[in-house]
């Protein structure tokens, strides 16, 4: 087991949060699976009038940054794989306002996915500029932006 991962544990909830609820100890692609067991939360959140659901998004924003920090700071690592909170919060943006259907849910993971491991401007230069648990959160919130844009364009275009 790494190093880092052994100084978290499951029982700690700022840590099991941090950690996707488990998700990112997948071994290969922890922010794919990540953003994989977002979903499940969304189809929750979907139903949710406007104004909670951005609340829910707000509130999430502000303890992942705490959540994030406390485990990053517990690893001795900034911004370690296996910290996907930041892949919910990311995912739950592009997918805001958008019709719940299994098409949407889809594209919306791919373009996601997309944003959050190509890195266009800015959101590369927050990744590697900006620290600490709003570091590891604002790069993932932006490429939820992106996302949810291009998401937007595309259901647009095919209505």
């Amino acid at each position: 087991m790494d190093k880092a991962l052994a100084k978290l544990s499951l029982r700690n909830p700022l840590h099991l949060c941090a950690l996707g609820l488990g998700s990112g100890l997948a071994p290969k692609a922890p922010g794919t699976f990540g953003t994989l067991a977002a979903i499940p939360l969304y189809l929750l959140l979907a139903p949710l009038p406007v104004w909670a659901y951005v609340a829910v998004l707000l509130v999430s924003f502000v303890f992942g940054v705490w959540c994030c920090q406390k485990a990053s700071d517990a690893m001795g690592v900034h911004d370690h794989g296996a910290i996907v909170w930041d892949e919910f919060v990311g995912y739950w943006i592009t997918m805001f306002m958008v019709p719940l259907s299994p098409l949407n849910v889809l594209l919306g993971f791919i373009l996601f996915r997309f944003f959050d491991v190509l890195k266009p401007w800015p959101i590369k230069i927050l990744d590697k500029k900006v620290h600490g648990g709003f570091g590891i959160m604002i790069d993932d919130v932006l490429a939820g932006v992106f996302a949810a844009i291009s998401l937007q364009v595309v259901l647009f275009v095919l209505a």
